[in-house]
């Protein structure tokens, strides 16, 4: 599969490519060299941190109340397991 790169030194992965390894959008790939010459791409899973004190948590159940439908899935997957950060 030939690929070219951009003058911005950007990649496009073929959508058969990213349909096969089950790739959108939100998806990060791990960039590594190996043997100096091959660039091998692997899939990775990034969680993301949201870290809140009492007065954020509250604001942030505040929200949930108010409905998510203009939030991000991942904003949304974020406030429904969000608890209080208790190390600072």
């Amino acid at each position: 599969m030939l690929i070219a790169i951009d003058k911005y030194g950007s990649i496009t992965l073929p959508v058969s490519l990213r349909k096969e390894l089950r790739l959108d959008q939100e998806s990060y790939l791990e960039v590594s060299v190996e043997d100096g010459k091959f660039i091998v791409l692997e899939p990775v899973a990034v969680q993301r941190n949201i870290r809140l004190n009492n007065k954020g948590l509250a604001k942030l159940e505040e929200a949930r109340k108010s409905g998510t439908e203009e939030l991000p899935e991942w904003l949304i997957r974020d406030m429904r397991d969000a608890e209080t950060d208790t190390e600072q």
